[in-house]
């Protein structure tokens, strides 16, 4: 599969938005949410979901559903090994250093932790226990952990009924199955992480966005896919969603009811994903796959933002680390320093970023390069059947084709992973 560098490069714009949202400067408030109603946040688990459909999905396709899984499971490892050493982080480095300063960021950030150190270890290692800015890893495993059976049963089966069980968990979960869950874990389980512990992100709602990109990569994966295309009508109106939410945003603020903060949390609340925010993001999406190609081809590599696109795991790992760093030396409130710092700030992190990488690419290219002993080599996997799901036999691949299958191994030829 050829990487799409303009997919890494909209990966790396997200992680430059989460960046500068999460950094506590001056430029966080006018800068999140700059393009409606919709933070990067829903674009990257979005965007994370489609190259997971995509590159899982063509794996099945090729070399059946067995390799899918076990890739699914092997990639979901070593995202819960980078959630685990970003919460011992906290714990230690941050914790020591945030209570030696008396720095109250710190304290409020990992406050339950402070009190329970031991059960808000475990809880943290078992995913339930989510200090904030550490939550969406968590809901990423999750759902990566769920994939194989999503994916497999959309390639065999169809993805009609996924979508439909998935868009009536969203509408459940507005009406407060997220709080009816969490109370029945208390009752039967006896849980003791407060609700308010347990993660911002209502991952039964944000599950809509996964299964949503999952069947759209998962689409990409068949011989000569159909474009999406949308009837005129529909464009227009995404058009119209789209402008109005984003004069509306720069227009008001990142609340889009000043003052009314019962109606925000209703029609526009991120991490219940409300229901106008969906249909923002739905607009954005159109306007997105109508105009980007032809915007595409009018535009230059965007180097830096590929870059950190390609390397998107460490550099949201990296991410999370300075800014627990700004956070423990400087605090939450950017008014108490000079606006330099902040200009500081932003270079020194994009530097970091940008470094992580390039050094976690230059580190993965000798594993990427396969040898000439691999399977892909040695045999050609025929397309998954999609009744039972499994290759057929193997056939040996000629000397051109062998070329050509080493070719794809190279990094500029394979098509990534939603977090590489």
């Amino acid at each position: 599969m050829t990487r799409r560098w303009e997919l890494d490069a909209l990966r790396g714009l997200m992680l430059v938005l989460m960046t500068i949202t999460h950094l506590p400067t001056r430029l966080s408030s006018p800068l999140g949410q700059p393009f409606g109603f919709v933070s990067a946040a829903e674009g990257f688990v979005l965007l994370s979901a489609y190259m997971a459909g995509m590159v899982y999905g063509s794996l099945a396709q090729k070399n059946g559903i067995d390799a899918m899984r076990q890739a699914f499971w092997r990639r979901a490892l070593k995202v819960y090994a980078c959630h685990a050493a970003t919460l011992l982080f906290l714990f230690t480095v941050i914790a020591a250093v945030g209570l030696r300063i008396d720095q109250p960021a710190v304290k409020d950030l990992m406050s339950y932790y402070l009190t329970h150190p031991l059960p808000a270890l475990v809880a943290g290692l078992l995913l339930i226990y989510k200090p904030a800015l550490l939550d969406i890893l968590p809901m990423y495993i999750l759902f990566m952990l769920a994939s194989p059976w999503v994916l497999a049963h959309g390639l065999r089966r169809g993805w009609t009924g996924l979508l439909a069980a998935s868009a009536g968990l969203w509408f459940l979960t507005q009406l407060g199955l997220r709080a009816w869950v969490y109370d029945a874990s208390v009752k039967l389980a006896g849980l003791a992480v407060p609700f308010h512990e347990t993660g911002a992100f209502a991952a039964f709602s944000w599950q809509l966005l996964w299964m949503l990109g999952l069947w759209m990569g998962a689409s990409r994966s068949v011989p000569a896919p159909r474009p999406f295309t949308f009837a005129r009508p529909v464009v227009w109106l995404a058009v119209a969603v789209a402008l109005i939410g984003l004069v509306w945003r720069h227009s008001v603020g990142q609340g889009p009811f000043p003052g009314n903060e019962p109606l925000n949390l209703l029609l526009f609340d991120k991490w219940l994903l409300a229901p106008l925010r969906l249909f923002d993001l739905f607009a954005l999406m159109v306007v997105t796959i109508r105009f980007g190609p032809a915007l595409v081809r009018r535009l230059p590599r965007l180097r830096f933002l590929e870059t950190l696109g390609a390397a998107s795991l460490p550099v949201f790992c990296m991410q999370l680390v300075i800014v627990l760093l700004v956070l423990t030396f400087f605090g939450a409130n950017p008014q108490l320093h000079p606006w330099w710092t902040d200009a500081a700030v932003i270079v020194a992190s994009f530097a970091a970023l940008y470094g992580v990488a390039r050094l976690s690419l230059r580190l993965e290219k000798p594993r990427r390069l396969q040898p000439l002993g691999h399977p892909e080599l040695r045999s050609r996997r025929a397309p998954v059947d999609p009744a039972a799901g499994q290759p057929q036999a193997p056939a040996p691949l000629e000397p051109q084709e062998a070329a050509q299958a080493a070719a794809r191994q190279s990094p500029t030829a394979t098509g990534g992973s939603p977090f590489h």
